[in-house]
């Protein structure tokens, strides 16, 4: 009977302390969420109110994207933000080439309990990018999480062939334009890109996302409320009405709505001259240039006719090559602005310049880039070297209430002092890096191009800050933004909790020291389930299975 005793007391110790030992991000229901959102509040460093988060954004280490974590299928994952496409999509275990299976991948053979095929996965999925690099693969659905935001059953893609460079474990790209940009929702129904999917369903604080860039620190990300540690005073934020596009000229759609984050620039400088833009397509966008704020471009790229004159202004400036990429001289002592609606946004030498060229140290490459007239009438792309320079706030809009809205919180100190030569040239050593590149040997010309046919149909108005009747957040949210009239205290704000604490202490004989303690930070296992492994390495029990049946067949043996 002792021993009946000592092997209940062993089994009951042991059942509970399988229990303690669960991954508690594993656990399903309600309770797991919470655990789920206590978990990851400690991760990002943020107070988490119910309808909004804050996550933190890094820069890849080659420096041309910026990435946030999500999770999904019980797995983590680094999407690549960018805010000039609309698809959610990342690398499937069913991708074999180098570009997929040198970073983590969404595991098929998990067989996530909230993973949902569309059409039997035979929805094709397709995205191409600027840089003419692609992903293909099929459209699926997951519960997608972000901190301690929630989406159930969002559309997303699953790539299974693709050449995007990925870096750093990103492992796809996170997507937040409009759903018009998606190439999910114009072949599935009811398959609205992830922020438009809060938007519509009422989810958030207030549909809006704000994005600050950071280039050797960690940037954040906030859904449904701006970060008010960075934006100090809201009335320095300068509200631009999105822009919305008419029908493509070859459909038979009739409606104008929204496609890109795009907004007028009315003009850009160096130093105190200023220019008025030249637009591509005059007639149809109002006599406006538009520019397009996408944190997925990592550059700024203007048209042909703005950018030689814009560096016809800096001295010593010239035509690298038919690619428009221009070179000044590294010292170069001015400023370049540029300016939306009534405000001027200033960028200083070293946000601009690219890096000195190894042929002739004293010269440096800059931006912008001269680009060819493209369909869209989109003139200018301000990626993130502009983006660095200011707190961006992406406002969806509200059905029938408000159109979307781009606010610019101003960084940099339009006023400040001009980059020193010196402070440029410390800058630049800090890289210890210089450009290949060859100077020609003549200057060369202007290129010209044939301006290709406008994309859109112009039957159809489309004027910045139409209001429209759906597509948009839901019309249950009050506006704060529009009819002329906006409401600067109504915004919502998320502030991070501070991860590092220093402590100063003065001992009786006066002595002061100082101390720092930091907060722990769990570790994230990327593109795998805890505790999970490829069944080709053979299937993993839990002790806390096979021992509760050990003791159970002993019992029976022995008594």
């Amino acid at each position: 009977m002792l021993l009946f005793f000592l092997l209940a007391i062993v089994l009951v110790s042991f059942h509970g302390a399988c229990a303690l030992s669960t991954p508690k991000w594993a656990r399903q229901g309600s309770n797991g969420l919470g655990v789920r959102q206590f978990l990851e509040s400690i991760e990002t460093g943020v107070n988490m109110a119910p309808d909004a988060a804050l996550v933190p954004v890094s820069i890849s280490e080659d420096k041309q994207s910026y990435f946030a974590l999500i999770s999904m299928g019980n797995m983590s994952f680094r999407v690549a933000l960018d805010t000039g496409s609309a698809d959610l999509w990342v690398v499937s275990s069913q991708c074999t080439a180098s570009t997929c299976t040198s970073v983590p991948r969404y595991q098929l053979g998990y067989a996530s309990s909230t993973f949902e095929s569309v059409n039997s996965n035979t929805s094709a999925f397709n995205v191409s990018y600027l840089d003419t690099t692609t992903a293909s693969g099929f459209v699926a659905r997951e519960t997608v999480y972000l901190a301690n935001l929630t989406v159930a059953n969002q559309a997303f893609a699953l790539a299974t062939s693709s050449n995007v460079t990925l870096t750093d474990n990103i492992s796809g790209v996170l997507g937040l334009g409009f759903p018009r940009l998606s190439s999910i929702f114009g072949t599935v129904a009811n398959a609205t890109p992830f922020f438009s999917t809060m938007a519509q369903l009422g989810q958030l604080d207030y549909p809006l996302f704000g994005l600050s860039l950071a280039e050797n620190e960690s940037g954040t990300l906030a859904f449904g409320a701006i970060d008010g540690s960075i934006v100090q005073n809201r009335s320095l934020i300068e509200w631009n009405d999105v822009v919305p596009f008419a029908p493509f000229a070859n459909t038979t759609s009739n409606t104008t709505s929204y496609l890109q984050w795009t907004i007028v620039l009315s003009q850009f400088s160096i130093g105190a001259s200023g220019f008025t833009p030249i637009p591509t397509y005059p007639n149809a966008t109002y006599n406006s240039s538009l520019a397009v704020l996408d944190v997925g471009t990592p550059g700024i790229y203007g048209p042909y006719q703005d950018v030689a004159r814009l560096f016809s202004l800096i001295p010593g400036s010239r035509l690298m090559d038919q690619r428009g990429q221009w070179a000044i001289p590294c010292g170069a002592n001015t400023t370049m602005s540029f300016k939306f609606g009534g405000q001027n946004f200033t960028l200083q030498p070293t946000d601009y310049l690219i890096g000195p060229i190894d042929e002739d140290t004293a010269i440096c490459l800059s931006w912008p880039m001269a680009a060819p007239p493209s369909s869209d009438g989109i003139d200018w792309q301000l990626g993130t070297p502009f983006m660095r320079t200011v707190y961006t706030i992406f406002s969806y809009g509200i059905d029938t209430k408000e159109p979307p809205m781009i606010g610019l919180y101003p960084l940099n100190n339009a006023s400040a002092p001009i980059e020193l030569p010196a402070a440029i040239s410390s800058y630049f050593s800090s890289a210890s890096a210089t450009i290949a590149t060859t100077l020609p040997n003549s200057v060369l010309s202007t290129p010209t191009y044939s301006t290709p046919t406008y994309a859109f149909n112009t039957s159809f108005p489309a004027p910045a800050g139409l209001i429209v009747s759906s597509g948009l957040g839901a019309s249950t949210y009050s506006a704060v933004l529009g009819s002329g009239a906006i409401n600067l205290t109504a915004i919502p704000t998320v502030t991070p909790v501070p991860t590092a604490y220093t402590y100063v202490v003065t001992n009786p004989s006066g002595q002061v020291s100082t101390s720092v303690s930091t907060v722990s930070q769990p570790s994230v296992t990327l593109g795998e389930p805890p505790g999970w492994k490829n069944s080709a390495q053979g299937p993993r029990v839990s002790l806390c299975v096979v021992l509760p049946s050990i003791f159970a067949s002993l019992f029976f043996i022995l008594f």
